[in-house]
């Protein structure tokens, strides 16, 4: 079930509130290790997960309304790949993707990862 909109303010105030538990365990991370390293990468990815489901709401109402030829500029001009297959749903939401990537609580969140992957942490368990 979607969650019903919390309002600009609100929104703002959750990325900013992920943001900033994003940036702390980033802090931490390296004094990390092991399963206290791996939890740490599971709250991690939960907020990352959180930010980014927060972003897309509110790409999806501020492109929402955009005729097609917008959308396609609006892709075009953030590097989307539309492929024709896509729908306007699906291109939105890479936008949100592409969008969050380039924010410091995504960054920093994929810096964690990739720290904690070097030093043999993942969440995709061996098999």
């Amino acid at each position: 079930m979607a969650r019903p909109s919390a309002g600009p303010v609100l929104e703002r105030w959750l990325t900013l509130m992920t943001t900033e538990r994003l940036l702390d365990l980033a802090a931490v991370a390296p004094d990390c290790h092991d399963e206290d390293l791996l939890l740490l990468l599971r709250e991690a990815h939960g907020l990352y997960q959180e930010g980014l489901q927060t972003l897309h709401r509110s790409v999806a109402e501020r492109l929402g309304g955009l005729s097609e030829a917008a959308l396609v500029r609006a892709a075009d001009a953030a590097g989307v790949p539309r492929g024709a297959g896509r729908d306007r749903a699906e291109v939105i939401l890479l936008l949100a993707l592409a969008e969050w990537e380039g924010t410091p609580a995504a960054l920093a969140y994929t810096q964690m990862a990739e720290d904690a992957a070097r030093r043999g942490v993942c969440m995709i368990p061996e098999e």
